[in-house]
């Protein structure tokens, strides 16, 4: 699938604002840290994916009931659903100067309940293209991996559930993602509320 810029300008995907926070201290030092070990471009988006994937656990299975939605709170509270991971990483890769931007999914629990699930696509030094990764959280039945040569995300969207591969790059998060997610009390509320559809 070819993915397509919400924003012609580049510079939109480096941006900072109150969700994509990477000025904040907390993304600033999270970025630092994970640099040390990482001499290029690509070591470092790979070990940010890997952080966020492996040390911050998706809400629903930690059971954790909080709602994070801004990058640098996602850190401090270690917890959150796809999209605050998604912002998170997008941070991560901004505070070292890799554009990166937010895509999307819908998928069906078993051909029901459709929901819209929060990915990541950034653009490496030199590629010319962007990729796609999830960093969702691994779990039994999810093996997302850091990959930019082939997709190897938590799902592949099946067209017999009518879901959807949405080619658009965001450059912040749709208002329907923020409205659910600023709006939810807890992720029982979140839950009900996410959008089913861009």
């Amino acid at each position: 699938m070819e993915l397509t810029q919400q924003s012609p300008d580049i510079g939109a995907y480096l941006a900072v604002d109150e969700v994509i926070d990477h000025e904040h201290p907390r993304v600033v030092e999270a970025a630092a840290h994970l640099a040390r070990g990482a001499d290029t471009a690509y070591a470092y988006a790979r070990a940010a994916f890997e952080f966020v994937r492996d040390t911050i656990p998706h809400s629903a299975d930690s059971g954790d009931p909080r709602v994070t939605w801004r990058a640098s709170e996602v850190l401090a509270a270690r917890t959150g659903i796809c999209h605050a991971k998604s912002i998170t990483l997008v941070a991560l890769l901004r505070a070292r100067s890799i554009p990166a931007g937010l895509c999307y999914q819908r998928l069906a629990d078993d051909g029901a309940n459709p929901m819209v699930h929060g990915l990541v696509a950034l653009r490496l030094p030199g590629t010319g293209c962007w990729a796609r990764v999830d960093p969702r959280g691994n779990k039994p039945g999810v093996d997302a991996r850091f990959s930019l040569e082939e997709e190897r995300l938590a799902w592949v969207t099946r067209e017999e559930f009518n879901e959807v591969d949405y080619p658009v790059v965001y450059a912040a998060p749709p208002e329907v993602i923020l409205h659910a997610l600023r709006g939810a009390r807890d992720r029982s509320e979140l839950w009900r509320n996410l959008p089913q559809r861009l």
